[in-house]
C-alpha cells in the first residue's frame, strides 16, 4: 500500500479534475432540465474546440485568442445544433434525444481524426502560463491552473444554482423541466429559453475542453469520452436535477479516480471509477426510496 506522501499529489490533481467534471455536470443538468436532452456530444464539442485552439497557438496567435475561440466554438456549435434539431427532439423520447446527440459526438470525433491525424511525432499539447507558477502547501506543490479549475467548478455551480433560483430565465427553465406544455401556455418564450440552455451548455463544454487539454492531455479520445462519462456519472448521481449533489459527486469522482493511481494493483481499472461510483450511488438511492415507500405504506 502506498504511503500517505505518495497520495498527496493526487489529491490536488483529483480536486482540479473534479472541478472540471462539476462544471460539465452542471451544464448537462441545466440543458436536461430545460430541454429534456442529455447532451452526449458535450465532450466531443470541447475536444474539437481544444484542437482548434492548439492550431491557433501553433499558427502564432496569442494564447488568450485561442482559448476564447475554443469557448466560443463550443457555444456556437451547441447552440446551432439545438436550434436546428431541438424542436424536432422536443416531442421524442429520452432515448431518441440522447442518441441524436451521440451522432453529433461521432461526427465531431471523426472530423478531429481527419483534421488532426495521429502521427509518430511529438504529441500535441496545450499549456497555460499559470502551469509554471503556484505555491506550496507543506511539501505539496500546487499550480494556479489546478486552482483555477477547482475555482471554476465551484463558481459555476454556485452561479448556476443562483441563476436558476432567482432569475426569470432560470425560473422558466425550472418550469419547463416540470411541464413544457403548461409553461408554453403561460406565455414563456420556449425557444428563447431552450436557446439559452443550449448556449450555456456549449460554453461550458468549451471551458471544460480547453482546461482538460492542459490538465490531462490533448487527445481526442480522452477529451471526448473522459469528460462526458465522468460528468454524466455525476449528473446521474444528482438524478439530473440536483446541482449541489452533482457538484459533490463530481469532486468525489475526480478524487477517487486520481487517488487510485499510486495503487498499482488496481490502477489499470481507474477509468471504471465513474461507472462504479454511479452504480453504487444509484443502488443506495433506489434502496432508500423503496424503504421510504414501504414505511409510508406500512
Amino acid at each position: 500500500m502506498p504511503s500517505w506522501a505518495e497520495f498527496q499529489p493526487y489529491i490536488v490533481t483529483g480536486l482540479a479534475l473534479g472541478g472540471l467534471y462539476a462544471l460539465s455536470g452542471v451544464g448537462l443538468v441545466v440543458l436536461y432540465r430545460a430541454t429534456g436532452v442529455l447532451n452526449l456530444a458535450f465532450g466531443a464539442v470541447g475536444a474539437m474546440g481544444a484542437f482548434i485552439a492548439y492550431s491557433l497557438i501553433q499558427a502564432g496567435d496569442p494564447g488568450w485568442v485561442a482559448w476564447i475561440t475554443c469557448i466560443v466554438f463550443g457555444g456556437v456549435v451547441t447552440l446551432g445544433y439545438g436550434m436546428v434539431f431541438g424542436p424536432a427532439l422536443a416531442g421524442r423520447g429520452p432515448l431518441v434525444q440522447s442518441i441524436s446527440t451521440l451522432g453529433l459526438a461521432l461526427v465531431l470525433f471523426g472530423v478531429i481524426d481527419l483534421a488532426w491525424p495521429t502521427t509518430g511525432g511529438q504529441s500535441p499539447s496545450i499549456s497555460f502560463p499559470t502551469d509554471n507558477s503556484g505555491f506550496s502547501v507543506g511539501q505539496l506543490q500546487v499550480n494556479w491552473t489546478q486552482v483555477i479549475a477547482l475555482a471554476l467548478g465551484i463558481a459555476i455551480t454556485i452561479g448556476t444554482a443562483a441563476f436558476l433560483r432567482f432569475s426569470k430565465l432560470g425560473t422558466a427553465m425550472r418550469a419547463m423541466a416540470n411541464d413544457r406544455e403548461i409553461t408554453a401556455t403561460l406565455g414563456v418564450p420556449i425557444r428563447r429559453v431552450e436557446a439559452a440552455a443550449w448556449l450555456g451548455c456549449g460554453l461550458l463544454a468549451g471551458i471544460a475542453g480547453i482546461m482538460l487539454a492542459d490538465l490531462s492531455a490533448l487527445d481526442d479520445t480522452t477529451l471526448t469520452f473522459t469528460v462526458v462519462i465522468s460528468s454524466l456519472a455525476a449528473a446521474l448521481i444528482g438524478q439530473l436535477r440536483s446541482i449541489p449533489v452533482t457538484f459533490a459527486a463530481a469532486i468525489v469522482i475526480g478524487l477517487v479516480h486520481d487517488l487510485i493511481t499510486p495503487i498499482t494493483q488496481i490502477s489499470n481499472y481507474q477509468d471504471m471509477t465513474p461507472f462504479v461510483l454511479a452504480a453504487i450511488a444509484l443502488l443506495v438511492m433506489s434502496r432508500g426510496q423503496v424503504m421510504t415507500r414501504s414505511r409510508e405504506e406500512g
